[in-house]
């Protein structure tokens, strides 16, 4: 159990290399080869590694018995791969049929595939997309966050009075702050920065439509 503890990112960057080239290995076999059956054994794998990411970090956290910034990785990349992740697989399944289709020599998208990426040049349903991804992001930051404060406070109010008086985000240390830990702290600060970043910029299709076309 020590030698999993030390060498946890090892560990887990060795896992997240095995599942992309679980979705390399997937793509050439399925769509360059032309086993689709085959295919299902890599996709199958790449769940298995997810699912093997996730009790790494469950195991880890119970022998370490504090939240750190590897669990929130493992949380972010899980979380992910179940919600943003799918859609992304989709665009990526495209993208290796029409390249594969292209060596071939043969049109593997079919009409609906066609439809769907020209609907995807389309700024009015790009920032649609974003806006949902904007506000799926805010829910999850907000519980998050407020389970981070509600381990660092005693009561809602104690919460409440940290969002009215922000003078502990310049203090730059969590003893002032509504997190419970060092570490904690330095992920909800970095957090904050990434979520006002992406909120931004997420609501610029929207606002800006026209520049982004």
């Amino acid at each position: 159990m020590n030698l999993l503890i030390e060498y946890q990112w090892e560990i887990f960057i060795s896992l997240e290399v095995l599942s992309l080239v679980a979705l390399l290995l997937f793509g050439i076999i399925r769509y360059y080869l032309g086993h689709k059956q085959k295919s299902l054994v890599f996709i199958l794998l790449f769940i298995v590694l997810l699912v093997i990411e996730a009790f790494l970090g469950i195991i880890i956290y119970q022998e370490t018995g504090e939240f750190s910034t590897f669990q929130l990785i493992i949380l972010i990349f899980v979380v992910y791969a179940l919600t943003f992740g799918i859609n992304d697989f989709r665009k990526l399944d495209r993208w290796m049929r029409k390249k594969f289709g292209d060596w071939r020599g043969v049109d593997l998208l079919t009409e609906k595939d066609y439809a769907i990426m020209e609907r995807q040049n389309d700024p009015k349903y790009v920032a649609k997309v974003n806006r949902r991804s904007a506000m799926v992001h805010l829910i999850i930051f907000v519980i998050v966050q407020g389970y981070f404060w509600s381990l660092g406070t005693e009561s809602f109010e104690d919460m409440v009075g940290y969002l009215t008086d922000l003078s502990w985000f310049e203090a730059g240390n969590y003893e002032n702050s509504p997190y419970p830990s060092e570490t904690l702290y330095s992920i909800g600060m970095l957090w904050i920065v990434i979520f006002v970043i992406d909120f931004i910029y997420s609501w610029s299709y929207t606002i800006f439509p026209n520049s982004k076309s």
